[in-house]
Order: C-alpha cells, then structure tokens, then sequence
C-alpha cells in the first residue's frame, strides 16, 4: 500500500504525477523515470510501481527490471540511471539539511532537529525532496503544514 499525503492528494485519482512514495521507490531502485516517460505507462502499470514492495535488495531488483522494461515498452526509452549519490537520498540524512531549514523557516516553519526527530522516514524523504533544492517546491509549504500541525 502507498502512503498518500494529503499535500499531493489531487495526483493519487489519475496518477498523471508520480507521487512521493513511488519517487522514493525510483531512489532506492536507482533510476530517474522522466514525467513524459510516467505519463505513457498505463495505470496499471503506474499503481504498479506505487504498491509494488521495495525494501529487500531482492524487491528493488525485480521492481527495476519491471520499470525499465514497461518504461521502454511504452515510452520508447529506458530509464536514467541515478548516481550512487541520488539513490542513497532515498534514506534521509539524520538531520535537516540547512538549505531545507532556511527554506522552511521563509515559510514561517523552524525547522529544529527535534522537530526533524520526530518526522518518519516518508515525511523526512518528502522534506528534503520538496525543500532541499535551490528553489523549493510549491508543496513545501503544505508539506510543513501537514506534517507539524
């Protein structure tokens, strides 16, 4: 089953986006699948690739067989391959990175370790995703919301 946030709750009925929880997927399994290349696969193929499990190196390796395999079917072109750098991402770092807190406290959110702390895996993840950029999502600031309210 796919965590489904309420700040992208508008993507889950069509899926024409490719939601938090399946971008962390693509980390961990290594590759970068472009939105065009989202949008040719078909929805079965989507929810798919949303619900499949990914938390065994075994997992991961026939999840990203499937996705190279139907993103080439149907988008004519494979998957990018992240660098070891961008597939670690998909485990947050054990802190804020300073970029993120400078973002979220122009939101009006102070972004401390303790706050960090108590964030799990999945909204740390969509933190630094949405707001560990040089020009943050316009997500983030429903992100802070739902996560510290």
């Amino acid at each position: 089953m796919i965590r489904q946030f309420q700040f992208e709750a508008e993507i889950y009925e069509s899926l024409s986006c490719v939601p938090m929880q399946a971008r962390r997927k693509l980390d961990a399994v290594g590759i970068k699948v472009h939105l065009a290349q989202w949008q040719q696969l078909g929805r079965g193929e989507r929810l798919m690739i949303c619900h499949a499990p990914a938390s065994t190196p075994e997992e991961c390796a026939a999840l990203k067989v499937f996705i190279e395999e139907a993103t080439l079917a149907r988008a004519g072109s494979p998957p990018k391959e992240l660098s070891e750098e961008v597939r670690r991402g998909a485990t947050p770092p054990p802190t804020p990175p300073p970029r993120l807190i400078s973002h979220a406290r122009e939101l009006g959110t102070e972004l401390t370790q303790e706050k960090w702390n108590e964030l799990d895996e999945d909204e740390r993840y969509a933190l630094v995703k949405l707001g560990d950029v040089e020009r943050p999502s316009h997500n983030l600031k429903s992100a802070l919301i739902e996560f510290f309210s």
